[in-house]
Formats: structure tokens, sequence, C-alpha cells
């Protein structure tokens, strides 16, 4: 067996720093009548620090895992319970098609920015010919995470690259109670791409890639590519338990794959190309369907123009917003025809030599 490599991770918080951190979120002045406490809570936090009491709440994983007495974190039995009941409706051919539409912009208008994006109101134009076409429109917008209090995507903590059973489905790495790590929106995320029959990304582009919250998602959506269901078989997170699996032979299940999707990004100076031919690859990569030509789109709107009048550029860019237009008519075509099980996927069915 491979050796496990340590060594890296930070010491523990003293007394005096963890305190100053966990008191940091009580700056307002209102909270100084609730000193005491305040205080009684941070001796309660401490205390599950040192623990490390990151799932205190955990009942028998029972009947199907691979060890039926490991105690699981019930917010993890909840959420991977959703996804099987989600996946279960997916399957039934008698169901409505739903499309995911993911508003990739950081931007709205109830935080500093104080407007509306254009990524926004293009989402808008999806949901009216999704809906049009008789389907479901889930819209996802993650700009919430900037504006909405408790929204949170954390930072994926790269498991998979330990061992890919160490990668489980749904992620197990949060919530983290003993860090404080306890919002997490991925719970609900993930049962919105399970029921989804079709995906569309929209995004600007930020300095050549992703606004952080779509990055985010999408590194937190590795455990959908290869993601393992049981955390039981490797008792948590214990690293020799999961290489040991992946030695021994690891299927890298695709837990998404099937869905058809759609990607649009847009820009005003550069790299709108590459950010949306990245987007295509991750797509594919994780077993989901190019609904075809007229699902991929990447235009500048205003290119080398001010911001401050980007939207009126917007508003007189009509071929654009009918582009728009076309990406969803053409993922809803691809859905429609996914329901009606007439949606060829060339090669589908052959094995990987490279499975990973």
């Amino acid at each position: 067996m491979t050796e496990v490599r340590t060594g890296q991770a930070a010491e523990k918080l003293d007394r005096q720093t963890f305190g100053e951190r966990f008191r940091f979120k009580f700056h307002d002045p209102a909270f100084a009548t609730e000193a005491d406490a305040i205080g009684r809570l941070e001796d309660i936090a401490w205390d599950a620090y040192q623990e490390g009491r990151k799932s205190p709440v955990t009942s028998r994983a029972g009947p199907g895992f691979a060890d039926p007495d490991y105690e699981l974190s019930v917010e993890w039995q909840a959420t991977s319970e959703k996804l099987k009941q989600a996946q279960e409706r997916w399957s039934q051919p008698g169901t409505r098609g739903r499309v995911l539409v993911v508003n990739g912009s950081a931007r709205n208008d109830g935080t500093c920015p104080g407007e509306i994006s254009k990524t926004w109101r293009m989402s808008k134009l999806i949901r009216e010919v999704v809906e049009a076409a008789g389907q479901e429109c889930d819209m996802l917008d993650l700009s919430v995470v900037t504006s909405e209090y408790g929204r949170n995507i954390h930072p994926c903590k790269g498991c998979a690259s330990t061992a890919m059973p160490l990668c489980h489905w749904p992620c197990s790495c949060y919530p983290n109670h003993s860090l404080a790590q306890a919002e997490d929106w991925m719970s609900e995320i993930y049962e919105r791409w399970v029921s989804a029959h079709g995906v569309i990304l929209i995004a600007p582009t930020y300095w050549y890639q992703s606004p952080t919250p779509l990055k985010a998602m999408i590194d937190r959506l590795v455990c959908a590519d290869g993601g393992n269901p049981d955390p039981s078989s490797t008792h948590g997170k214990k690293a020799a338990e999961a290489k040991a699996i992946e030695e021994k032979g690891w299927d890298y299940p695709k837990h998404l794959a099937g869905r058809v999707y759609g990607v649009i990004t847009h820009g005003d100076v550069a790299g709108i190309e590459v950010h949306r031919r990245n987007l295509n690859d991750w797509l594919d990569w994780m077993g989901l369907v190019d609904a075809g030509h007229y699902a991929g789109l990447d235009r500048y709107i205003g290119y080398f123009e001010p911001y401050y009048n980007s939207h009126d550029t917007l508003d007189a860019d009509t071929r654009t917003q009918e582009e728009v237009r076309n990406v969803a008519r053409t993922v809803s075509t691809a859905v429609s025809l996914l329901r009606a099980g007439k949606l060829s996927v060339p090669g589908a069915g052959l094995k990987n030599p490279r499975a990973k």
C-alpha cells in the first residue's frame, strides 16, 4: 500500500486566537449587551473545536452500506436520500422535462453593484423559452452567495487526489460543525442537478475564468464524477482505507451522466471562447450530452465599450438575445427527445480504457 503523506496541516489554534476569531462575527456593537451569552457559546464552540466534532449528530448507516454499524452524519444521510429519490423521479418517463438554468454571475442588485447582471437578464430569456415548451425551469442564481445571509458554497478540499473513494457522493466534507463550516448550499444544489434532464450554464467571463460562485460549484461537483456513495466503506475520511479500495479497482461512477446541456459565455474584452470550451469540456467529462451546435454560444456584449451603459448595449443587441433563445430551444428539444427515448448518443455503452 502506498504511503499516506502527512505534515502540511497547521497547528491547532490556541484558545486566545480561537476566541478572537469566534467573537469577530459579533463585531456589531448591538451584540455588546449579550457579551456573557456570547462567551458561553464561545466556550461550547471551543470544546467542539478541540474535540473535532465535525458531525455531532449521527445515526447507524444500516443495511446496504459496507459497514452497517458505522455512525454516519444524519445531514449527509438526508442529502443522500434526497439524491436517490431525485434520480428515481428523473428516470421515470412520465415526469415532465426539467431544465436547470445556472446563472453563474456573482453580481446582483441586492449587494454592492446595485444593479442586476446581464447574465440574469439572459437567463430569463431562457426561462421563457423552456416554459413555453411545457417544461419545468429551475433557475439557480449563484449570485445569492454574495447577497444572501448564510448562503455559502465552501471550497472543495481535493479528497479525490488522495483516492477517489475518499470523495463521497454527495460530498461529506461539509457541514463541518467543529470548524464553523455549517452552512453549505451544495446539499441543495446536488439535488437540483440530479433532478434536471437538461442543464444550461450561462456566465460572464471574469479574468478569462468562471466567476467565483460558479467555479466553487464546479469544484464541489467533482463527487458527481467518480464519487463514492458509501462513506462507511472508508469509515469517514480514512485515507489509507480509500487508497486500498482504489488500488483494488474503482469504477468512477458518473452520477450525472445522460443529462443534456448547453453553455453560454459572454464578456466585454477577452476570454469568452476559452471559457465556454472549458465548461463544455467539463460537462462532457462528467458524461453529460452536448445538445448540439446551437446549444453553445460565446458572445461579446459591448466589445471594448464602457461598462456604465452595458445594459443598453444588450437591449440593442437583439441578435445575441435571439441566439440565447436558440440555446434554450435546442436544449429543450434535446430534453424532449431524451424523455421520449429518442436521443441517440454515439459512443454510448463503450468502455473507457482510461477510466477516471
